[in-house]
Formats: structure tokens, sequence, C-alpha cells
């Protein structure tokens, strides 16, 4: 199996070396595409020997980790963000899993560890966090729409058991400051979702994104998956995971 590390960064020199030290041993190619970073991202990932390609940093980051992914030159591709970490069970059933199972799947979900502000989240939906990283190339690609999107996978997809160490948030201001960047994402998906929209379809998707859906949110992470379990951490996650739908909503509103 030769194997390209595929990633789009983006001032990440604290995140990236722990990220790139994953995946030694692994990785017979990496690839980076940064979105103009002022910071020592780029000179980090060349120490590493990757692949780089400096150009811009659009809305939805997406479309840089679908260039990166068309620049790998290997059978297999495993995207990674820059604050993600493979661990070491991970890198070995990934070579495993793959030599095994070559002519089977074009692609794997890797469970993923959420960190949150001094602990991984085991309830409330967030363990473990299935997200599709490992296919082979030409197979897998990204929409590009949405932030939070799945890779799309041509063929059959396995599953991997190994964690994904995910470390997202340095602390809680970091973490509010990438969860004003995403309700502003939505605030946008929300005007063209309503663009052609009667005035009664609109009022119906603003009662649902100003009451029905946050309600229906954190009663359903907080309480139906148990994330009361993962302490105070728990509560905050729940509570602004549900808060971003009628926030998102009344940007779309100021704007």
């Amino acid at each position: 199996m030769k194997l390209t590390v595929a990633i789009a960064t983006h001032n990440e020199e604290n995140n990236l070396p722990k990220c790139l030290e994953s995946v030694v041993g692994l990785a017979d190619e990496i690839v980076v595409v940064d979105g103009s970073s002022t910071d020592n991202t780029v000179e980090v990932a060349k120490s590493f020997g990757a692949k780089v390609l400096v150009t811009n940093n659009p809305k939805i980051f997406h479309i840089n980790k679908q260039k990166a992914i068309d620049m790998a030159s290997n059978d297999w591709i495993l995207q990674l963000d820059a604050d993600e970490i493979v661990s070491k069970e991970l890198k070995k059933e990934i070579k495993d899993e793959v030599n095994k199972h070559e002519n089977i799947y074009n692609g794997y979900f890797l469970p993923r560890k959420n960190y949150f502000l001094g602990r991984f989240l085991m309830k409330g939906g967030q363990y473990p966090d299935y997200t599709v990283r490992l296919y082979r190339k030409g197979k897998g690609y990204l929409p590009q729409k949405d932030v939070h999107e799945q890779a799309v996978v041509e063929g059959k997809v396995g599953y991997l058991k190994k964690e994904l160490m995910h470390y997202p948030y340095q602390d809680f201001a970091e973490y509010l400051t990438k969860w004003s960047r995403y309700t502003n994402l939505i605030a946008v998906q929300i005007k063209s979702e309503l663009e052609h929209k009667n005035t009664a379809e609109k009022v119906i998707l603003g009662v649902g994104y100003s009451l029905v859906k946050p309600i229906h949110w954190f009663l359903t992470t907080y309480f139906r998956h148990k994330g009361i379990m993962d302490s105070w951490q728990g509560f905050v996650f729940s509570l602004f995971s549900a808060l971003r739908f009628p926030v998102s909503y009344f940007k779309y509103l100021a704007n």
C-alpha cells in the first residue's frame, strides 16, 4: 500500500507538528494546501518533506482539502485536519486492513474521539464520531458545499475500529471563535435555502431554526444520548451546539 496524507491548513503551526509526527512510517507522501498562513505553517510542513501549495483561504475549507486530495500521487489517501492525530493503533490498523481488503473496499470510516475543554466527549452522540477519511485515489471526493460534510466514496466503504484523535480547541475562546465562523456559514446556507420560498415557508423555517431545532438538539444530545454523563463539558457542548440554530438564523435576518 502506498499512501498519501492530504491536509489543508491555515495558521496551524502549533497543531501541525504533532499531526505530521503521527503519520511518520505510514505516509509515503504528504501534501499540504495552505490558505496563505501568516505564521510558520508552511515551514513546518516543508520540514516534514511535504509537497506544499499556497493558495487563498476560502470560507468553505473543503475546497482546499479537495485540492490536497487532487494533488495526491499514491493509490490511497488519508485526509486529515491539522488538529488531528493518528494513534499508533490506528496507524497499524490502516496498514493491516487496507492490505487485507485491498480489493473489497474503496474507502473507510474512521472513529474519531473529540477533545473538548479538558476531556474527550464519550456521550452526547460524539463518540464514535465516524468520518470518512481514508479512500482510494479517484474513488473519494468532497462535495465542497458544507463545513461538516462527509466525503463521498464510489463503491463499498468499511469501518475501522481504532481512534483518530481530534483536538480542535485550545480553550473556550478558540471554541467561540470557530463557533462564530460556523454560524456565519450556516447563515449563508439559510439565505440560499430561503431564496425561492414563499412567505409561509419562510415563517415555518424561521420557527424551526429559532425554537424547534435548538430544543430538539439539546434534549437529544444531553438527555437521550447521555451528554449529561460528560460532566459540565457535555452541558456546554450540547448547549452551544443547540444555540447554533437560532444564532445562525438571527445572523441571516441581520444581513
